[in-house]
């Protein structure tokens, strides 16, 4: 683990294997973290918020320590690919690409850091001087998922780290490698010991010893509802602040006026890519009845062709679901998806890929005659599952998209301008993409409505989460006026 700028084992010596869903191998091993491991991160970022180098660091200061970083995560970005895609087994492309981007967290908010004003405040009060002011609030918890844990890691850690806190790291026990290769970036960055902490482990044993952890004051967690819930009851009792990312079940919505061929690519980026392992994945198509026929024919041309292999191969376009168990998941949801009556067209079943005997694939797969309120088209698959759902018009298209308890994104497909706009405002998402899908960019907030989740990440919205707003009177008086009254 990496605690108060120093790499150590567990207090009781033991370890997680991880396993590589690609060969099936245990290819890495994570210290098996405790309540007592996450005691001492805790304590050592709290030292470190409250004395020694750290609150003396200028807000500018802070962003050239992220500037730094964000140059070694340049510089390193190919070696975090690989870590990551040995731990989660995503497409060597996609993570190039991914960890390449990743120091634009570091870099905006470095840039932002010395950049969150306050306001002199025009009151209706004479006699005083009123201003605001920004401020951290503490530790930070960061708990990530194993889809994509260094990017979702930055996402929290950058923006805290910016607004003057400290950060303590839990990755998912399944993807824990590449974050303890990140922690050596801060060492190298020079960054004063125990700003950033990371501490391995199971979910029942460190995640809930570092929710509950009195000097914790905000927990920003990315993962199912289910933990989510759990995490915002627990945090509610002790009064701390969440941010919740917690997926969705996305409509990607085409309509007969859409240029088809972009919109089939659209369909198929929206669930195939990262093998539907993404929490903004467009798992609900629904077309419209006029073009439904010709638009699944083309899909399953495009998409009943795509590439199985390594994902270390760029040529490689289906890589492997990245855990065991989550694979088991995405088997279930078919056979209940059958059950419930939708028609398979497309896959169904693991896939057999000669070059990974071993490895963990599942085939891309195509319902139709889905009804929304299927289980299938209800609960979030994390997986390469798509639901095609027929609709009317644009009434209808609404009504289905929003028949639902997520709000993360959506997707329209029209050359209507009017339309695009229309659609935009009616449907119940945090993020809508017109004529594309899963554009994102850290000068962007990112998060959901309903059961999607609380609070923003990205964009100067993002970095408002870690800070606390005070506000300042001073009396510009020289006789304080009836003590009994209030002014």
């Amino acid at each position: 683990m990496y605690i108060d700028g120093e790499f150590t084992h567990g207090e009781n010596g033991a370890m997680l294997d991880s396993v590589d869903p690609v060969s099936g191998e245990v290819w890495a091993r994570i210290p098996h973290g405790t309540a007592g491991d996450v005691s001492r991160a805790v304590e050592a970022a709290h030292r470190a918020f409250t004395q020694g180098e750290w609150p003396a660091y200028t807000p500018s200061a802070r962003g050239a320590l992220l500037r730094r970083i964000g140059d070694l995560v340049a510089e390193h970005a190919d070696w975090l690919a690989y870590v990551e895609q040995r731990d989660n087994g995503k497409l060597i492309a996609e993570l190039s690409m991914q960890m390449r981007y990743m120091a634009n967290y570091y870099y905006y908010y470095g840039g932002l850091a010395d950049k969150m004003e306050g306001s002199v405040i025009p009151t209706d009060k004479s006699g005083v001087f009123n201003y605001t002011k920004y401020e951290p609030l503490g530790v930070v918890a960061c708990i990530t998922p194993w889809n994509s844990p260094l990017p979702l890691a930055s996402m929290k850690i950058a923006p805290a780290l910016a607004a003057g806190n400290t950060v303590v790291c839990k990755p998912s026990e399944f993807t824990s490698a590449s974050l303890l290769e990140l922690a050596k970036l801060f060492d190298l960055a020079g960054a004063p010991k125990g700003i950033f902490n990371v501490v391995t482990g199971l979910g029942a044993e460190v995640g809930d010893a570092l929710i509950s952890h009195p000097y914790v004051e905000r927990i920003a967690f990315t993962g199912g509802p289910e933990a989510g819930r759990i995490i915002n009851e627990k945090a509610a009792r002790l009064m701390k602040r969440v941010t919740l990312e917690l997926g969705g079940k996305s409509p990607n919505i085409v309509f007969e006026d859409a240029d088809l061929d972009q919109a089939v690519k659209g369909a198929i980026a929206g669930i195939f890519a990262a093998s539907g392992q993404t929490c903004v994945a467009g798992s609900r198509l629904l077309v419209q009845d006029s073009i439904h026929d010709a638009f699944v024919e083309k899909l399953l041309d495009i998409v009943g062709g795509a590439r199985f292999g390594h994902p270390a191969d760029p040529r490689t376009q289906i890589a492997p679901i990245s855990t065991a168990p989550q694979l088991e998941k995405v088997k279930a949801y078919v056979d209940i998806a059958l059950k419930d009556g939708a028609r398979l067209v497309l896959g169904g079943r693991p896939a057999s890929v000669p070059e990974c005997p071993k490895g963990l694939f599942f085939q891309p797969t195509i319902f139709v005659d889905v009804d929304n309120s299927m289980r299938i088209a209800q609960e979030e698959v994390f997986g390469p599952v798509l639901s095609i759902i027929r609709f009317k018009d644009e009434d209808d298209a609404v009504r289905i998209a929003n028949d639902i308890q997520f709000g993360l994104a959506a997707g329209i497909w029209t050359q209507s301008i009017t339309r695009a706009f229309a659609m935009a405002n009616r449907v119940r998402a945090g993020t809508v993409w017109v004529n594309n899908y899963r554009s994102t960019s850290v000068t962007s907030p990112f998060g959901g409505f309903k059961m999607s989740g609380v609070g923003r990440e990205c964009g100067i919205a993002g970095m408002r989460e870690y800070m606390e707003i005070k506000s300042v009177w001073i009396s510009t008086e020289t006789n304080i006026p009836n003590p009994f009254v209030r002014r």
